[in-house]
């Protein structure tokens, strides 16, 4: 009977020994969750882009703990060339279909999403000292005119915008994207600035914008896709559904961004 009852009293603390051990910390709290696997989601993304995709990609990492996105902005035609050179990338946007083509040809994306559009304005300083009413007022001799170089989006649109209007733009420099050009307007390097009025709209009331009708001639498809040779491809396509799904849609609407 004695026998019966120390073995009876062994099985208990055993067993209760088994219980305090699993599951709980050397301290003896409670369940500890395992943390997330840590993981880099890098995408290059229009310089266009950068306030919008800088909020998404909070959105995201709250969204996906353990999770970073890092972000480089840059005219697309500078990104798609560090792509083609060999720069690590999981997600590309553009602000042009003419860039992202040019990685589809080279067999780097397969299958890019069109998910925005954005048109071009004048910006001008507050107060527009130079008094910019329309698009043909940028050939006056005494405007300082800034645009985006031909090979970046920004530039080609001005490029269609000009031959719409059968105008002769000379500018005094010829930026490689679009903030470059929105800055020397800000600090008042230039009396006028051929932006997008995403941009304009993001600035506040740094510049003003003005609005012309030739702008319709050169209206910029944005596509965004996963490289093919992403090495966070399912997080890269997570982004992307996050982009062109409801949640983007309505934070690139807000930042003045047109549906594709």
């Amino acid at each position: 009977m004695m026998r019966r009852s120390l073995v009876a009293a062994t099985a208990v603390l055993l067993a209760l020994g088994t219980a305090g051990c699993a599951g709980t910390d050397d301290a003896g709290d409670a369940p500890t969750t395992p943390a997330p696997e840590a993981a880099t989601l890098t995408v290059l993304a229009a310089a266009s882009l950068k306030n919008v995709f800088t909020q998404l990609g909070e959105s995201f990492e709250a969204d996906h703990p353990g999770v970073s996105v890092t972000f480089s902005f840059a005219g697309s035609s500078d990104l798609v060339a560090q792509i083609q050179q060999g720069a690590p990338a999981d997600v590309f946007a553009s602000a042009d279909t003419t860039n992202m083509d040019k990685l589809v040809d080279d067999a780097l994306v397969t299958s890019p999403v069109d998910f925005a559009t954005n048109t071009l304005t004048i910006a001008v300083p507050p107060g527009n000292p130079a008094g910019i009413t329309s698009l043909a007022d940028l050939t006056a001799d005494d405007v300082r005119l800034v645009v985006c170089a031909p090979q970046v989006p920004c530039g080609s649109a001005t490029v269609k915008v000009e031959e719409a209007a059968g105008l002769d733009l000379q500018p005094v420099s010829e930026e490689q994207s679009v903030t470059d050009v929105l800055t020397k307007v800000i600090a008042d390097e230039a009396d006028a600035g051929l932006v997008y009025v995403t941009d304009v709209q993001g600035a506040g009331d740094k510049v003003t914008g003005i609005a012309f009708p030739e702008s319709a001639s050169a209206v910029n498809t944005y596509p965004i896709a996963v490289l093919d040779d992403a090495a966070e491809s399912d997080l890269a396509q997570q982004f992307v559904d996050l982009v062109t799904g409801p949640t983007g849609q309505a934070a690139l609407a807000e930042a003045g961004f047109a549906a594709p």
